[in-house]
């Protein structure tokens, strides 16, 4: 009898020896049947189709645009709505030299008008004291039948004389005619340039009061020159966009998928999208385009990522341009495979390895596996169909843990 009790003491202080194996560890099987690889992503909701508000396209000459009051960010408006005033100080002043220099340019031109008149009245009395001495020069001719000669003549060079003086004072009215209506042409040239710009500085000013073109929700985009959204007193440039109103009818997520995995990414897969602000609401959703060029991650990343959008089914009052969500992308379905949890899974220098239970232990083994999606992994060497795998290290102290088979399926 004591002789078995040594026995057991010895065989008891054997199997002491190396690390302790915690008995109460919670355990998996290894499952076989349909894997779905997914890739999950974070995104931002973005409307499908959208209206940019832009600042206001006004010409240099008055100075630089300054945003006065904006709409807040996220704020409901109608069509109509003022969205965006500008500092319109620099062309109210334009507009008040515009219409000076314009009364002014009236008012030379009206005395242009009757400067011109009173020439053309003086060179018509002129051409009427010719006339009248060519109508007396003629009668004096055609009455010198009976004179002498020398008379005669004489009275001829007198006609020739006031015909001459006839014709040019004809000339010298359709001259001044010419140079009169240049004159004309030229101040009328002048008051059209400055009607133009006055019309233009009243169509600038209203254009300072940037209005809503449809319904929707405001969404401030960000200015490049401070990397914060546009606000009260920043200075755009003309044309630059300001506001966006998206068209809440049709949303998507644009997600940035790195460069080793964009090439499994396709148009039309399926995406789980769910809003990280609502964690128990679920949208379905397919990809509708991927980006053929690559784009830096950050500045400060030489990290290459490829912008992928998804169209997200349906609508809600909740799933708003902005939104932070998470994307699964259901990239395709191995059927007729291995596959466990992550959590059974270790890694070291070695590689990966799971422990397997053999009896009331565990035992390392090797594994490689495949494809893995947010919570399980394919694996395509070292297990078999059911083999029972811990969920944790069996070899740590815990307390508290319940041998547990955990079910497992392939999401």
């Amino acid at each position: 009898m004591n002789k078995i009790i040594i026995l057991l003491l010895c065989i008891g202080l054997i199997s002491c020896k190396g690390k302790k194996v915690v008995q109460d560890v919670q355990t998996t099987f290894v499952k076989k049947g349909t894997f779905t690889e997914e890739l999950t992503e974070e995104g931002t909701v973005k409307a499908v189709n959208s209206i940019n508000i832009t600042a206001p396209i006004i010409s240099y000459r008055y100075g630089s645009l300054k945003i006065t009051n904006m709409v807040s960010d996220g704020k409901e408006v109608n069509k109509g709505d003022t969205v965006i005033i500008f500092d319109p100080s620099e062309i109210k002043k334009a507009i008040i030299n515009s219409q000076q220099q314009l009364e002014i340019a009236n008012a030379e031109f009206e005395k242009l008008k009757a400067t011109q008149q009173s020439e053309i009245e003086d060179l018509e009395s002129e051409l009427e004291i010719s006339r009248i001495s060519q109508e007396i020069s003629k009668i004096n001719f055609e009455q010198a039948v009976y004179e002498s000669d020398v008379t005669k003549k004489e009275i001829n060079l007198k006609l020739e004389t006031a015909n001459i003086a006839l014709d040019r004072a004809k000339e010298q009215i359709e001259n001044k005619k010419k140079i009169q209506q240049e004159d004309v042409f030229q101040k009328s040239l002048s008051i059209k340039q400055l009607t133009i710009t006055l019309d233009e500085a009243n169509r600038s000013v209203n254009s300072l009061f940037v209005i809503s073109p449809n319904q929707g929700i405001a969404i401030l985009k960000e200015n490049w020159m401070t990397n914060k959204k546009w606000q009260v007193g920043d200075q755009p440039y003309s044309g630059t966009p300001l506001i966006e109103l998206p068209d809440l009818n049709e949303m998507m997520a644009e997600v940035k998928i790195n460069e080793v995995d964009i090439t499994k990414i396709t148009s039309g897969l399926k995406v789980e999208v769910k809003p990280d602000a609502y964690s128990d609401t679920t949208f379905i959703g397919n990809v509708i385009a991927v980006a053929n060029l690559a784009q830096n991650k950050d500045s400060k990343s030489k990290i290459k990522i490829f912008p992928v959008q998804i169209r997200i089914d349906g609508k809600s009052k909740n799933l708003l341009p902005g939104l932070t969500v998470r994307c699964k992308i259901k990239i395709q379905e191995i059927k007729e495979v291995l596959y466990v949890p992550i959590d059974a899974i270790n890694k070291d220098q070695m590689g990966e390895f799971v422990y397997v239970s053999a009896g009331s232990s565990f035992k390392r083994r090797d594994i490689k596996i495949g494809s893995v999606n947010s919570d399980f992994a394919i694996v395509l060497e070292g297990v078999a169909e059911n083999d029972e795998l811990a969920l944790t290290d069996p070899f740590l102290n815990k307390e508290n843990v319940t041998k547990l088979n955990a079910g497992a399926n392939g999401k």
